[in-house]
């Protein structure tokens, strides 16, 4: 059974070329919302909590602060709605889920940047 659905999902689901990204990274998700007949672009930007999944139901999890208050949207990866995820920088993080950073503001709230080269 599982191979069956795993199958469907693999023929019927269009791969997108998505940047290779992980928690502790910062991106930012262009993404469509419709209003009615109007369709308009939109864009949310901040640092991956999380990644979970596996093929086609595979999600991701962002954060950013909107003010003093943290906001968190959880996005499917192969959602027809997102146009593009663009990278703005890659964090160094030792965790696959960052949790942690909801308790912390500030300095604290800071992920080091990973070291090219």
């Amino acid at each position: 059974m599982e191979d069956l659905i795993r199958y469907v999902q693999d023929t019927l689901i269009e791969k997108k070329e998505l940047p290779d990204f992980s928690a502790g990274d910062t991106i930012t998700v262009y993404y469509q919302i419709r209003e009615g007949q109007k369709v308009r672009t939109q864009f949310f930007k901040g640092v991956v909590l999380q990644r979970r999944g596996s093929g086609a139901t595979e999600t991701f999890t962002i954060r950013k602060m909107s003010g003093s208050v943290g906001v968190e949207r959880i996005f499917p990866l192969n959602a027809p709605a997102i146009e593009k995820i663009e990278m703005n920088r890659e964090g160094r993080v030792r965790r696959a889920r960052i949790f942690y950073q909801r308790e912390l503001t500030g300095k604290a709230a800071r992920i080091k940047e990973k070291r090219r080269g």
